[in-house]
C-alpha cells in the first residue's frame, strides 16, 4: 500500500460523521453505491475491514486510526486555505475539545476567553470525565483533551497541566450525624454523592484512608453535574470530594465542614492534542497551559494523588 486516495479517506469520515452510507452519499453529493465501492476498495487496500456496518455505523479500530487521520487531513487543508486568504467562507476555525465536568466549572472556560480570535476560532466542548477524554481523541472526535492519563495516544503529544485538588467534606449536619466514630469506618457506611458511574473519586479516597481494604458506601447518588454535585453536598444528601475552589467559599460560610483537612485529593492532570502543525490548535495550547498554572498545583507541597 503505497498511499492512502483522499476521496476514499474523505469518503470514510463522512460515512462516520453521518451515521449511514445513504446520508454520507447526500452530504458528498454522490450515489450511495459510490459510497459503498469507495469504503471497500479502502478496506481493500489496507487489508482491514474499517466499519462495522450497524445503525449508525461505527469504525473498528483500524477505522479509527485512518479516521483520525482524515480528520488532520481536513484541518491541515483548512489552515492552508485560511493562510492563504482562501478560508472566509468557510467560517472560524473548529476546535473540538474534550474535558471533564469540574474544570469546565472552575478554570477552563474563563481560559478560553484569552484565546486570540484572529482568525476566529469556534470551540467545540466535549464534556466527560477526565479518566475517559482519551478515547475522544482516540476515536478523533477531538483535536485535543484535557486528561489524567500521562500515556499519549498514538499520533498525540502531552503536556502536565499541574494538579487538581480535591476536598472531602459534608454539610455540618450531615457530618453530625454520620460521622461519630472512626472516619474510615464512617466513611464506607455513610451515603455518597457521585458524579456519575465512572467516577472512582470517593472510592479512591476512602481507599487511601484503609489503605485498600474498602471503598466508599453502597449509598450513592448520582448527580451528574460539577455545580449540581457541590450543592448536593451541601443541601446533605451525601459526602463527596469537591473540588477545592468550589468547597472554600462554603468551607469559609460554614456551609461545609471538611472530613480530612490533612488529607486532599489531588488529581494530575494533562493536556493531549494532536502531532498537528495547526496555528489555531498551538495557540489554544499556549494558553490552556498558562491558565493551568494559575489555577492548578504543582507536586510541590500537593497532598495525596490519585486516578480516578
Amino acid at each position: 500500500m503505497d498511499e492512502l486516495p483522499l476521496d476514499q479517506v474523505r469518503t470514510l469520515l463522512a460515512v462516520v460523521d453521518e451515521g449511514t452510507f445513504d446520508a454520507a452519499a447526500v452530504a458528498l453529493h454522490v450515489t450511495p453505491s459510490a459510497v459503498s465501492q469507495r469504503v471497500k476498495a479502502l478496506e481493500q487496500r489496507t487489508g482491514r475491514v474499517l466499519l462495522l456496518r450497524t445503525k449508525p455505523v461505527r469504525p473498528t479500530e483500524s477505522g479509527e486510526v485512518v479516521v483520525r487521520f482524515a480528520r488532520q487531513l481536513a484541518r491541515l487543508e483548512r489552515d492552508a486555505r485560511t493562510e492563504l486568504g482562501l478560508g472566509s467562507e468557510s467560517g472560524p476555525v473548529r476546535i473540538p475539545i474534550a474535558v471533564n465536568a469540574d474544570s469546565l466549572a472552575t478554570w477552563f472556560l474563563p481560559a478560553l476567553t484569552r484565546v486570540p480570535q484572529a482568525p476566529p476560532i469556534s470551540f467545540e466542548l466535549y464534556r466527560e470525565d477526565e479518566s475517559h477524554t482519551t478515547a475522544l481523541l482516540r476515536e478523533g472526535q477531538v483535536m485535543a483533551a484535557v486528561t489524567s492519563s500521562p500515556d499519549p495516544v498514538a499520533g498525540c503529544t502531552v503536556r502536565r497541566l499541574g494538579l487538581a485538588r480535591y476536598r472531602a467534606v459534608a454539610a455540618p449536619e450531615f457530618a453530625a450525624r454520620h460521622f461519630t466514630g472512626a472516619l474510615s469506618q464512617d466513611l464506607r457506611e455513610a451515603p455518597t454523592v457521585v458524579f456519575d458511574r465512572r467516577d472512582g473519586l470517593q472510592d479512591a479516597f476512602v481507599r487511601a484512608l484503609t489503605q485498600g481494604r474498602s471503598g466508599a458506601g453502597r449509598i450513592r447518588h448520582l448527580v451528574p453535574t460539577s455545580d449540581g454535585f457541590r450543592d448536593a453536598v451541601a443541601f446533605g444528601l451525601g459526602w463527596g470530594m469537591v473540588p477545592e475552589p468550589q468547597a472554600e467559599p462554603l468551607l469559609r460560610s460554614g456551609r461545609l465542614v471538611e472530613l480530612a483537612p490533612t488529607r486532599p485529593m489531588d488529581v494530575p492532570l494533562y493536556w493531549q492534542q494532536w502531532k498537528l502543525d495547526s496555528p489555531a490548535l498551538s495557540t489554544v495550547a499556549q494558553v490552556i497551559s498558562t491558565a493551568a498554572a494559575e489555577a492548578l498545583l504543582t507536586d510541590r507541597g500537593s497532598g495525596s494523588s490519585a486516578h480516578p
